[in-house]
């Protein structure tokens, strides 16, 4: 992975030591993150924003030979949403490829070496032929097949909270509080977070967005979390 300064990469964060975030990226490439570029403002709890396993859209600031300075406050709401939509294009392009190809991973490496995962990904959908230079084409039209079911079934809505707790258990509040099936959640950073549910159609997606949210503020008010559902 070639990086430069201000790229915007996905990052897993690996270990908190005191006041600074260790952090891991693709090809194991090493990271940190101290406290005043984990969020804005005084932080009373650095595990509200982030903690080990969590992914994290982060900033490259500074590079050096073996290490990178990161940033999770200055990502952008538009950056951190188009970072997390190509990880999650390559997730399921990774996965569709290790449902079908034997020899997977020596497939991935080799379309690495000429494109980026989930640019290709975006051109598979639109012409899955593209794939029988690394696949059988057997293996391009199970692929294709499935690229086809998905397109045809998934349908997804989103909605942007506010969740904030100044109690000692607030962290573990709101995790419970988002705890829910069938729903994804992910953290915007300033307390803010972004819950989306994917139906066969837009009206039962909505349906279920909808009993997710008042599920959400039921809970909150239960645990005296503050709730406020931003307008879209």
């Amino acid at each position: 992975m070639e990086l430069k300064e201000n790229d915007v990469v996905m990052c897993t964060v690996k270990k908190i030591e005191g006041t600074t975030v260790f952090l891991e990226l693709e090809d194991s490439l090493k990271g940190s993150m101290v406290m005043s570029e984990v969020a804005a403002g005084r932080i009373r709890n650095l595990r509200e924003y982030v903690y080990p396993n969590k992914k994290v859209v982060c900033k490259v600031l500074k590079i050096t030979p073996d290490h990178l300075e990161l940033s999770l406050r200055r990502v952008t709401g538009k950056e951190r949403e188009e970072i997390q939509s190509r990880f999650k294009k390559e997730r399921t392009f990774i996965n569709m490829i290790k449902a079908i190809v034997n020899n997977s991973e020596e497939v991935i490496a080799k379309i690495k070496k000429d494109h980026e995962l989930w640019s290709f990904f975006d051109n598979v959908r639109e012409d899955p032929s593209l794939l029988e230079k690394f696949v059988k084409k057997s293996e391009s039209d199970a692929i294709a097949k499935l690229l086809q079911e998905k397109k045809e079934k998934e349908k997804s809505v989103k909605k942007t909270i506010i969740l904030k707790s100044m109690s000692e258990s607030g962290l573990l509040d709101i995790k419970e509080i988002l705890t829910m099936k069938n729903t994804e959640v992910h953290y915007m950073g300033s307390s803010q977070f972004s819950i989306s549910v994917k139906a066969k159609d837009f009206k039962e997606a909505q349906h279920q967005l909808e009993s997710a949210i008042k599920q959400i503020e039921s809970k909150s008010k239960e645990k005296k979390v503050f709730f406020e559902l931003k307008d879209e």
